[in-house]
């Protein structure tokens, strides 16, 4: 017969643990809210910055201008900028981009190509250094919530591997945030910028909501904002090359920035459904127990009445 003490304890200890799951999705629901606000706070400056590059883009071509950051070299190194999280509980977030940028140093090394990494994140840093992957620099006990700063010193790292030629590309490797339920680890060349990249475009944003109880992710559709040429009697006190310049790394650190927190809203979006289906497993198998304690406790009941009956029964 099943101890009563020992599925009693169990079912306890199921509840605590709930308990922890629970909080954990709410802790990261919060998170993510303050991830979404974070986002529309940066988006001015983005904006603004896009509106200048179109001014000076009509005023130049970005092809004639040659600068550091412009420049394409013979590939001979490749740079790889892998972002990942500084801890667990968020299902196979972590596994998923750092598979993703083990096959592309595989890829890389097949093809006769050098490559380097930067590595942002403790899950990946560990995973890469016990295996002797060439790290160049790492970073870890970041924000959960990035910042301007944080995104700038690891551009300054990735800026000085590619502008002192110890790397001729700059591949960035993070997770895109889709929903609550799905992300993609995704391949993005950093460096050398492309001038077809710097367009402005039409954006999204995803808006965690709460709608009967339940979380849910809403869609914003944010048009690109109204850009006009520069007037063509402007005159600049300094040559628009060297605006266009000192702008470049500006935007360099907008595009790793915003890639931060794609990333960090994909972790806490991961961690929220793990909680949940951590959650969702723990009711059930309290259900399970509870079922299994009364069935226990019943013929431990029926046992005890058939022992009396018995015992009365030879009295007589």
């Amino acid at each position: 017969m099943p101890n009563l003490k020992f599925i009693r304890d169990r079912i306890q200890s199921v509840k605590n643990t709930k308990k922890i799951t629970e909080a954990m999705r709410l802790v990261a629901a919060a998170k993510v809210r303050r991830a979404q606000e974070q986002v529309i706070a940066t988006r001015p400056f983005a904006d603004r910055l896009a509106q200048v590059l179109f001014g000076l883009q009509s005023r130049l071509k970005f092809e004639e201008a040659n600068l550091p950051l412009l420049r394409k070299r013979e590939v001979q190194s490749v740079g790889i900028l892998v972002i990942s999280g500084d801890r667990g509980l968020c299902g196979a977030y972590n596994s998923n981009v750092i598979r993703r940028a083990e096959n592309r140093a595989k890829e890389l090394k097949a093809e006769g190509i050098d490559y380097k990494m930067v590595v942002v994140g403790r899950k990946a840093t560990q995973y890469f250094q016990r295996r002797d992957y060439p790290i160049v620099e790492s970073y870890a006990g970041l924000e959960q919530i990035p910042t301007s700063a944080e995104a700038s010193q690891i551009a300054d790292a990735v800026l000085s591997l590619f502008l002192g030629e110890s790397v001729d590309r700059v591949e960035l490797i993070y997770t895109k945030f889709v929903s609550l339920i799905a992300s993609r680890p995704v391949v993005q060349t950093l460096l050398p910028l492309d001038p077809q990249g710097l367009e402005v475009s039409d954006d999204e944003i995803f808006r965690l909501t709460t709608r009967g109880g339940q979380f849910q992710v809403e869609r914003e559709k944010m048009a690109a904002p109204e850009v006009q040429s520069f007037p063509q009697d402007m005159i600049f006190e300094q040559d628009p090359v060297q605006i266009l310049d000192a702008l470049l790394p500006l935007y360099l650190n907008n595009q790793l920035l915003r890639a931060l927190q794609e990333s960090a809203a994909s972790e806490l979006a991961a961690r929220m459904t793990a909680m949940n289906n951590a959650s969702d497993n723990a009711s059930n198998l309290i259900g399970s127990l509870t079922l299994s304690y009364n069935k226990a406790r019943q013929a431990a009941i029926t046992q005890e009445l058939l022992e009396v009956v018995a015992g009365a029964d030879a009295l007589t």
